[in-house]
């Protein structure tokens, strides 16, 4: 297929909280975007719901609001990009879910999780997915679906029921029920795919009381995943990418060598760093994941999760009121400078990698009779540098290949001050590009890839654009100082949660 100026790729970015449609050209510039949010469902206290139709309705919505404002026949393709771990099961014959979507951050399974993890069958689960035996990945969801919804146990049997993470069902749909198919970095999150042998794993299934014919084919990232049906957008597109949010940022920032990290600072945090052709095995609570799938190639990644980034800054806000606006913390930082003894431990939901402790919880440790506001909200944007030292640290410990740099997206990365605090606290250069869309705009790439319109990822790499560039400059003394204050300070909080990890 060959390429032209005038080509468009269509990527679909359905997240937590809304769904997104982008037109990209093919220097990765945006053309047209749409968004719309949906509901957030909470029926009982750590359980998170979705309605599929919600999800379904405003992807659809937003599609066609960005086909609207072009000639259809420039659209040379689809991207898919989702939401990870969150888990829908569908009536083969109707299309219709069968409950709700059960949302990544959803808890109701952990008692299950905490029984596999003390009959020591966590270890065989880690093996073979590179992940913990935790309620955020989608196997014990699926598992609880099959045992509590009415008669979904005897119909996924008689193999009436489809599963499938959030690409998956949009998959579905937009082709009018012809293809159910997953990638390898959606695959690789469920805990039912062995990312060695890149194939569902008949024990884990057993595990997880799940029949095989429910489950999606899986297929590499950029692949063909058929076309959509005329009677959404009058037209048959062609679907030619899919990748799990944080699979497609990694991509979309162009981490094709081993070495190469990307950091998204969101709500939260995910961290990825690019570690080859060969799964790398953690001691360090991170999980060994699958990056990307070319051509039947593997690349495999290490990611860490941190709850808290710009989450910590919302409630800063909106939570205790020490800041109107998240843009007047780097004038309130500059005030305080680097070197205070101010820490926020922001384990308001616990602290995730690599410490994995769901009870721990949040501490301002430090203060004294002068500390206001500022010392605060800058000991707020600290953290999410500290946080990802602690990442940065695990991975060294865990053998990646030299890091190459940082590269960071999502919405904190506006800020200077805590970009340079970054790059000083981790010691490393920390990199950010001139499009900050880097999810969507990695699935446009195993789009274009797909279908002919980028030759290689040497063509990618040389579309990616620096826009600004984050040298350390703080001594590796007071680094060290203010690292080590940091690591006190998590240590109090988790002896207070009774689980000193002795870190």
């Amino acid at each position: 297929m060959e390429a032209t100026m005038s080509d468009l790729i269509m990527a679909i970015d359905q997240g937590t909280t809304s769904s997104r449609a982008i037109l990209f050209n093919l220097n990765g510039d945006v053309q047209f975007s749409a968004q719309e949010e949906f509901r957030q469902i909470f029926p009982k206290n750590g359980w998170v719901e979705h309605d599929p139709e919600d999800i379904w309705n405003t992807t659809l919505s937003v599609c066609k609001e960005v086909l609207s404002q072009v000639d259809v026949s420039r659209v040379r393709g689809i991207g898919i990009t989702n939401q990870r771990e969150t888990t829908i099961v569908w009536d083969k014959e109707t299309g219709e879910p069968v409950c709700n979507a059960i949302v990544w951050q959803d808890r109701r399974t952990s008692d299950f999780c905490q029984r596999q993890k003390k009959d020591g069958i966590e270890a065989i689960v880690t093996r073979k997915t590179g992940l913990l035996m935790d309620p955020y990945f989608s196997g014990s969801k699926l598992r609880w679906i099959l045992k509590h919804v009415s008669g979904a146990r005897e119909k996924a049997e008689k193999g009436q029921l489809l599963f499938g993470t959030v690409d998956s069902f949009l998959l579905w749909r937009l082709t009018n029920g012809t293809v159910h198919a997953t990638d390898a970095t959606n695959a690789s999150r469920t805990l039912m795919f062995n990312i060695s042998t890149q194939q569902w794993d008949p024990e884990l299934l057993q595990l997880f009381g799940v029949p095989e014919s429910m489950l999606p084919e899986v297929r590499d990232s950029a692949d063909n995943f058929g076309t959509t049906d005329a009677q959404w957008f009058d037209a048959e597109i062609p679907i030619a990418g899919i990748a799990g949010d944080q699979h497609a940022a990694l991509f979309g920032q162009a981490c094709f060598e081993p070495g190469m990290v990307k950091s998204t600072y969101g709500t939260g945090c995910f961290m990825m760093v690019n570690t080859g052709d060969s799964p790398l095995k953690s001691t360090n609570k991170l999980l060994t994941t699958v990056g990307y799938r070319l051509n039947g190639k593997t690349t495999y990644a290490l990611e860490g999760s941190i709850f808290m980034a710009g989450a910590t800054m919302q409630w800063l806000r909106d939570g205790i009121g020490l800041l109107k606006h998240a843009s007047e913390s780097s004038s309130m930082a500059e005030e305080i400078g680097q070197q205070q003894s101010v820490y926020l431990v922001p384990a308001f939901t616990g602290l995730g990698a690599p410490y994995w402790n769901p009870d721990a919880r949040g501490a301002i440790v430090g203060m004294t009779r002068d500390t206001g506001p500022s010392a605060i909200v800058t000991a707020g944007l600290q953290s999410v540098g500290y946080q990802t030292r602690d990442l940065i640290e695990a991975m060294k410990r865990d053998g990646v290949p030299a890091l190459k740099g940082i590269r960071v997206d999502g919405g904190m990365v506006v800020n200077d001050w805590a970009m340079q605090f970054m790059s000083d606290i981790v010691n490393h250069q920390v990199d950010r590009p001139a499009v900050t869309e880097t999810t969507a705009m990695g699935v446009a790439f195993l789009a274009g890839l797909q279908l002919g319109l980028y030759e290689s990822i040497a063509d990618i790499q040389h579309i990616w654009q620096l826009e600004k560039t984050f040298e350390p400059s703080m001594s590796t003394m007071t680094a060290e100082k203010l690292y080590i204050g940091w690591q006190r300070a998590v240590r109090g909080v988790e002896v207070v949660s009774g689980h000193d990890s002795n870190r």
